[in-house]
């Protein structure tokens, strides 16, 4: 009597090892996915990022490789910066008026950023589904007006 009985272990697979990339203890997935540097070549408010641009993009994008850096010319418009994250979100910073160094800050901002909407600290106050067990206070209903 031959009994149909399966192998005690199942194959392991290499492909089964891989591991999914997250946030948290040991891995750190970075947010930024593109950067986009948008200039106009006549406008003097672009002087300041086109000498950043020449200057010190090439320096950091070997410092960031996981992000991809975009030169783009706009004519007759302002300077900016626009952040593209992996969590299929953007922001847009304007570069009128900021030196070379506030230049350099804004995009620090922006590789540091996560893409996420910008939430409120202050909170409201906790509100409830069901009715307090106490019901809800009011000075009209007590024996004794409250007097000051």
């Amino acid at each position: 009597m031959a009994s149909k009985i399966g192998p005690a272990l199942k194959p392991f697979l290499r492909a089964q090892q891989t591991s999914f990339s997250a946030n948290g203890h040991g891995a750190f997935v970075p947010q930024a996915r593109k950067l986009v540097f948008e200039f106009c070549d006549n406008w003097a408010s672009s002087t300041n990022l086109r000498t950043y641009i020449h200057n010190r993009l090439e320096d950091l994008a070997r410092q960031n490789p996981h992000v991809e850096f975009v030169v783009r010319r706009r004519s007759h418009r302002e300077p900016v910066i626009r952040g593209f994250y992996i969590n299929n979100r953007d922001k847009v910073i304007g570069l009128k008026g900021f030196e070379v160094n506030g230049i350099e800050q804004k995009v620090q901002i922006l590789l540091d950023s996560s893409g996420a909407k910008i939430k409120p600290l202050k909170r409201d106050a906790v509100v409830s589904r069901t009715e307090a067990a106490r019901g809800i206070w009011s000075g009209l209903h007590v024996e004794e007006p409250f007097r000051i």
